[in-house]
């Protein structure tokens, strides 16, 4: 099937689609190559399939909290549109034991701005939930079921906003959880490989396709 009988109005489009991503190493990709980082490698699959999507914009480094990333975006000044708009954010939030109440706060505005990035429309911005670097080779000394327990718990908190924004939602933790060797992370042990970074992409495909069309 073609992508203008898919429902893309590619005939009528002057231009390349165009996607910002914004988040933490997860979006950066620590430890990998760049065509190795999941918003790359969906926008690969996005002109696989017939829809021609531009190289994705990154706002995301590696360390990142909710506060983080904000503040560093308001600085910025960054006014720019996208037609498309991703976040993933709040690992490091779990990591530094920050609260709850303070990553719902920070999650509602990193929303708003990742609505105002995608020209002021809920319906072309989704959200990836927070991986669980607790089944990492870095975390094997460590107590992974508060890992887990700590990740579901900022998850929860970032569903029930997405919910509320009417943002689309998709949940790669499982996939993250299913990891079985150490090909699925990077070198250092705790960040994931761009083999499981292309599993996160490939869960997102159909939901961006559908996004594209509204």
């Amino acid at each position: 099937m073609s992508a203008a009988q898919a429902g893309f109005d590619t005939m009528k489009r002057t231009r390349p689609y165009t996607f910002l991503a914004l988040g933490d190493s997860y979006t950066i990709g620590e430890g990998v190559d760049v065509l190795e980082r999941w918003p790359v490698q969906l926008a690969e699959r996005l002109r696989q399939d017939g829809i021609d999507m531009a190289d994705p914009d990154i706002i995301a480094q590696t360390g990142w909290t909710t506060n983080e990333l904000r503040d560093t975006i308001w600085d910025s000044g960054n006014q720019k549109t996208y037609d498309l708009a991703s976040l993933l954010i709040g690992v490091n939030n779990q990591y530094r034991s920050r609260s709850l109440n303070r990553y719902r706060t920070d999650f509602q505005q990193l929303l708003r701005t990742s609505i105002a990035f995608a020209n002021g429309n809920s319906g072309r911005v989704f959200v990836l939930s927070i991986p669980d670097w607790g089944v990492s080779p870095f975390a094997r000394r460590r107590n992974r079921a508060k890992i887990a327990a700590q990740i579901d718990a900022f998850n929860a908190v970032a569903q029930d906003e997405c919910r509320k924004a009417s943002i689309t939602y998709v949940n790669i933790t499982p996939l993250s959880r299913q990891t079985t060797d150490d090909s699925q992370f990077a070198h250092d042990g705790l960040h994931y490989s761009g083999k499981q970074m292309r599993l996160w992409a490939e869960l997102a495909l159909p939901v961006v396709k559908r996004l594209l069309k509204k």
